[in-house]
């Protein structure tokens, strides 16, 4: 903290701390959270957005479902928002998308820098052509996280691919931001097999009591988004398609819920290329998952004496359970 602290009085003004972890492994394991809890007490008032790495889903560690419940849970008291990668989604681009046979630790991060650049490089706002985002940490806070039983965000790019492939690839503004509208409804977190079946529904609004019955299956309901688009005739692009009413929460109107940044400065290798920042139903399936799996080992009592040996007690998973399946429920509500 006192190291931290040095680096925050050399700032002019501090506009808050991004936190990289994982959610398992060494910094999720109790140090990431931990850290988070401190720069809340010590800074209340300067956000806090934690990147996490989620865990593949066939496992890393026996206890990483444990691991994951308790940063989660503890991450969601101390942080405004949690910007999410699923490792198995990562590994999955490399393999499909960026066409590698044997995939390294430096592939993966290869393909995390890029996306994390593609939201985090510098950008104007919609309302000026003039000004870049003052703030991103902040602006991207404000648009996206409206409610803090809300704070799961996840990422998509498109295009992404191997600079073999890209040498024979053409694109266009209306392309790409098709399918990158369709990656959204669908649930797709990659252009490789998006389901073209998904569609919204036909009301933003459903009968009363009806809402489950009339949402179209495995369709994606958005709180927020956020479109961020680089590259050549970059104010030609039209985002008239992610405004749709359908495509979010009835309590918010497409004004509030959808933003856009763009910038005429190409990004990487991309002549045009556009990031999406999501705050949607994306993560419960995976969230869910993790809370079964978590609960499954805790209901036998497997691997407890591991966490209760150091000061835990069974009431802090118990805690986890409860706040993590609230937000399931909250998230499959929308």
């Amino acid at each position: 903290m006192n190291l931290i602290q040095t680096e925050v009085e050399k700032c002019d003004s501090l506009s808050g701390f991004f936190i990289i972890m994982s959610m398992a492994g060494g910094t999720g394991s109790g140090l990431g959270a931990f850290i988070t809890q401190k720069l809340q007490d010590q800074y209340s008032s300067s956000l806090k957005m934690n990147q996490i790495i989620w865990p593949y889903g066939t496992g890393e560690v026996i206890v990483q479902n444990y691991n994951s419940i308790l940063t989660l849970s503890h991450l969601y008291r101390s942080s405004d928002a949690l910007l999410i990668h699923e490792n198995d989604v990562v590994h999955k681009i490399c393999a499909k998308r960026m066409n590698i046979k044997q995939i390294s630790f430096r592939d993966l991060n290869r393909v995390l820098a890029h996306q994390l650049g593609s939201v985090f490089q510098p950008t104007h706002s919609e309302d000026s052509s003039f000004h870049y985002c003052r703030n991103p940490l902040g602006d991207l806070m404000e648009h996206l996280v409206p409610h803090p039983e809300f704070k799961m965000l996840g990422v998509r790019n498109i295009p992404q691919m191997s600079a073999e492939s890209l040498a024979y690839s053409t694109f266009t503004w209306a392309g790409l931001l098709k399918h990158l509208r369709q990656m959204l409804i669908s649930r797709a977190k990659m252009e490789e097999g998006i389901d073209w079946q998904v569609r919204p529904p036909l009301s933003g609004l459903p009968p009363i009591g009806k809402a489950s019955a009339h949402k179209e299956p495995h369709f994606n309901t958005s709180l927020a988004n956020l479109v961020i688009l680089r590259g050549r005739e970059v104010h030609s692009a039209d985002v008239g398609g992610f405004r749709d009413a359908a495509l979010y929460t009835s309590w918010l109107e497409p004004a509030d819920a959808f933003s856009v940044w763009k910038t005429p400065r190409p990004f990487d290798k991309y002549e045009k290329s556009a990031a999406l920042v999501s705050n949607s139903q994306l993560l419960v399936k995976p969230l869910d998952m993790v809370v079964g799996k978590a609960w499954n080992m805790f209901s036998s009592k497997a691997y407890i004496h591991q966490y209760t040996k150091f000061g835990m007690e069974e009431e802090d998973f118990l805690d986890s359970f409860t706040l993590l399946e609230q937000v399931v429920a909250s998230y499959g509500s929308l």
